[in-house]
């Protein structure tokens, strides 16, 4: 089950926010709500969650600053949705810029919350961490794929990009495209294998 924390100053929204689905029945459990954005520092300091609900407007604190401290304390790399009125709908803008996910308008519908729960599923099985095992030039090598920037087939080889360093291994396209099947990583042409967590 995916981990959800659910975040609004408005008691009745929370609250709503809980009964308006069966959480369970879309694939989640609530870890947590919390009240102002502090509140969800807090909790996300001792406990992990792959999907944040947050609704922008918020005393204190805002959704949009939430979510800037979090993406840059490193705090957590969960999907974040952000909840926002029409009135607000500039702000949601500026929130994709600290990769905020998605956004859902109020008032709030079923169908449109569970699609975007739906969604939410989808992406974070997509960008769930995987390890390859890869026989490189200086031995055997376990690289995580949200490390590697790109792939590039080159000289008969294929060199693993990442911030680090750069790794070679023998290695085949078809092969590792079968390998990370399903994953962020997109075809530039028949020589790379892009990872568009790093395409702006």
């Amino acid at each position: 089950m995916l981990r959800v924390l659910l975040v609004d100053d408005e008691h009745f929204i929370l609250q709503g926010l809980k009964v308006l689905i069966d959480w369970e029945e879309e694939g989640f459990v609530i870890a947590g709500t919390a009240s102002d954005g502090y509140e969800a520092l807090d909790f996300l300091k001792d406990n992990s969650v792959d999907l944040i609900i947050a609704d922008i407007n918020m005393p204190v604190i805002s959704g949009l600053s939430l979510l800037q401290k979090i993406r840059e304390e490193n705090l957590s790399d969960a999907y974040f949705v952000i909840l926002s009125g029409y009135a607000e709908f500039s702000y949601a803008q500026e929130a994709m810029r600290y990769k905020c996910t998605d956004y859902i308008l109020k008032p709030v519908s079923y169908f449109v919350f569970s699609q975007k729960l739906t969604r939410a599923v989808e992406r974070i099985k997509r960008l769930e961490k995987k390890d390859i095992i890869i026989q490189a030039k200086d031995g055997v090598t376990r690289l995580n794929t949200s490390d590697v920037q790109y792939i590039e087939s080159f000289d008969h080889n294929l060199v693993f990009h990442t911030e680090e360093k750069d790794f070679i291994s023998n290695l085949t396209m078809k092969f590792i495209e079968k390998e990370l099947n399903n994953s962020t990583f997109s075809r530039g042409n028949h020589c790379y294998l892009i990872n568009l967590a790093y395409v702006d």
